[in-house]
């Protein structure tokens, strides 16, 4: 844990509440994109750590990332605190969160997920198949594949604009490509769903998504989202739009707000 690196905003002089977040694919922590540049304002009254995953950001690499590795870097960041944090994971990361704070419960204070990619929780969803037997079918991707390729194909090609390809931009997309798949990890609810401490669930409504991005990524996430929030007895907030946090900053921010208060 000693190289992962954490972006720290604290505007209470260390008063407040630790909030560990960990991020998902393309970016890291503190992205302006698709990051965490949007909850910012929640400094006033909070410590917020901003995790850069391993090969992402300012965090060295570990030749393939992981969601178990970060499970375990977000535990030990979690017991550095007095008393724990609030965890907060979109997408990778918030099922890098269910695993880490189902580990070790009595390190978190409450639980925030946008969107998570627990997948086996909602195994057996229709949807849910659909993508697991269309991510079976494809085929390795070719060595001539490079980092930008694979972000406009993920993006232009689903109707999305392509962010700038920085370097730093195209080393997350580099790491993405590698990581260890997301449906191949089973996470524990019962942990979740037996603690003590309260669970937020926030989902997009997808309207305004193109269509292709929709079906491809939307409609599996917002199966994933339901289950996920069935099972552990969590509150489902529901926000127009496909990346909550970023478009939709004030909503969540205020969720947030509620759930740690």
């Amino acid at each position: 844990m000693t190289d992962v690196h954490r972006t720290v905003w604290d505007e209470t002089g260390g008063a407040g509440a630790p909030v560990v977040f960990a991020h998902s694919v393309f970016t890291w922590g503190d992205d302006d994109a698709y990051g965490f540049a949007a909850q910012r304002p929640l400094a006033r009254r909070y410590r917020l750590l901003l995790v850069d995953r391993r090969g992402y950001g300012r965090t060295p690499g570990t030749g393939r990332s992981d969601f178990d590795t970060d499970a375990d870097d977000l535990v030990e960041l979690l017991a550095r605190q007095e008393g724990g944090a609030h965890l907060v994971g979109h997408g990778h990361g918030g099922l890098a969160a269910m695993l880490a704070a189902g580990r070790r419960p009595g390190l978190v204070r409450s639980l925030a997920l946008i969107q998570p990619s627990a997948f086996s929780a909602s195994a057996g969803h229709p949807v849910v198949e659909a993508m697991l037997r269309r991510v079976a079918r494809n085929p390795p991707l070719p060595d001539s594949v490079t980092p930008e390729d694979y972000l406009r194909a993920s993006t232009e090609g689903l109707g999305l604009p392509m962010p700038e390809p920085t370097e730093r931009r195209l080393r997350a997309v580099a790491t993405s490509m590698r990581e260890r798949p997301v449906w191949e990890a089973r996470v524990p609810l019962e942990p979740l769903r037996t603690a003590p401490w309260p669970t937020l669930v926030v989902c997009g409504t997808w309207e305004g998504a193109p269509e292709p991005y929709r079906a491809y990524a939307g409609e599996p996430l917002i199966a994933c989202a339901e289950a996920v929030a069935g099972a552990v007895g969590a509150r489902l907030l529901r926000v127009p739009g496909y990346y909550p946090h970023t478009q939709r900053p004030a909503e969540v921010n205020a969720a947030l707000r509620e759930l740690w208060g």
